[in-house]
């Protein structure tokens, strides 16, 4: 594929950025794709994991309305060879990670490597002419915007401070995709390193919360306190009409006496 795009997009960079963007985007739908297939069935369950390729794609999807922007898809043939690539890529994508998720994630790995040397190679080139152009809108809308999340989100690798770059000029534009496709590379290279059996790039599973922090937490304002006392009065009450320990109505012994103890309190002081 590699080869392909640096044959066929020759003297072209904007179009092979912008083919480039096309094919970048579907392994992250592939991920999501697979994800969702297996919370359907109640194989496995990981909101954070989902969330995060869910923000890799939108960040590629940014650099595609970049490139496009800038005239990229212009061609019919170049659309043709994009948009049917990226389709073919798809499928073998949900067919590696189906098989083992490393060989997806090695894949898009190398792809995304591929990437950052293509985009590290135009702006070294081109450093002093990219300076004298503006950005499009649709770059100063993505990296000077209000809402981070996303941007924030596919990037999981550990960092000192949290990266807001700058947008004033086209050069600042491709340095900025340039780092996005590396933080894609050592995101790919973590969640490789995760099924193989190492530390998972981001949290997985789900109800993660230890009790002492779901009761700190819902206990933080006046009416999740209210509502933890009425609850504990309702499993009490419960309780006690069927002749049941706590313990059997799902409720630990702790949390219990606080908090039909904490509704006591309250009720004799007024």
């Amino acid at each position: 594929l590699c080869w392909f795009i640096d044959v066929v997009f020759e003297d072209r960079p904007v179009q092979r950025f912008w083919f480039l963007e096309t094919v970048a985007r579907m392994p992250y739908f592939a991920y999501s794709s697979v994800l969702h297939l297996y919370e359907t069935l109640g194989w496995w369950r990981s909101p954070e994991l989902r969330a995060v390729h869910h923000a890799q794609e939108d960040n590629e999807l940014h650099h595609l309305l970049i490139m496009e922007s800038l005239g990229g898809d212009q061609r019919w043939l170049d659309r043709f060879f994009a948009q049917h690539g990226a389709v073919l890529y798809y499928w073998i994508l949900i067919g590696f990670f189906l098989i083992d998720p490393r060989w997806s994630y090695n894949f898009s790995r190398l792809i995304e490597e591929h990437a950052v040397d293509t985009y590290g190679e135009f702006v070294d080139a081109n450093r002093e002419l990219l300076k004298k152009l503006p950005p499009p809108p649709v770059a100063v809308e993505y990296y000077l915007a209000d809402d981070f999340y996303l941007f924030d989100k596919f990037q999981t690798a550990p960092r000192t401070e949290v990266r807001r770059p700058p947008c004033a000029t086209m050069f600042d534009v491709f340095s900025n995709i340039c780092e996005d496709e590396r933080q894609h590379v050592l995101t790919m290279h973590a969640c490789e390193e995760w099924v193989a059996g190492g530390k998972p790039a981001v949290p997985v599973g789900f109800n993660r919360l230890e009790k002492d922090e779901y009761e700190r937490l819902i206990s933080a304002s006046p009416e999740g306190r209210a509502a933890w006392e009425a609850w504990g009065r309702e499993v009490s009450d419960a309780g006690r009409a069927a002749g049941r320990m706590p313990e059997q109505l799902g409720l630990g012994s702790r949390e219990f006496e606080g908090a039909v103890g904490a509704g006591s309190r309250n009720e004799a002081s007024h």
